[in-house]
């Protein structure tokens, strides 16, 4: 793990707590539209995981092809 990746570990708190609350504003503006109940901040911290453990395989997977194919 290059030096920057401890950085990243450490940037990825503070952007989690910011996702969920970027979740949690846009439930509660688009419930109307997508037909769900605007939910609190612990519920949108459920979302985000939820989300961030979907995605990350997803992103580890592009950036290892993305780097073999640089080879």
């Amino acid at each position: 793990m290059s030096p920057a990746g401890f950085g990243a570990i450490g940037a990825a708190g503070p952007i989690f707590f910011f996702c969920a609350w970027i979740v949690m504003m846009f439930a509660g503006v688009l419930h109307d539209e997508v037909g769900i109940t605007p939910f609190g901040y612990v519920d949108a911290m459920k979302v985000t995981i939820a989300l961030w453990l979907a995605v990350a395989p997803l992103v580890g997977t592009a950036a290892s092809a993305r780097k073999e194919k640089k080879k």
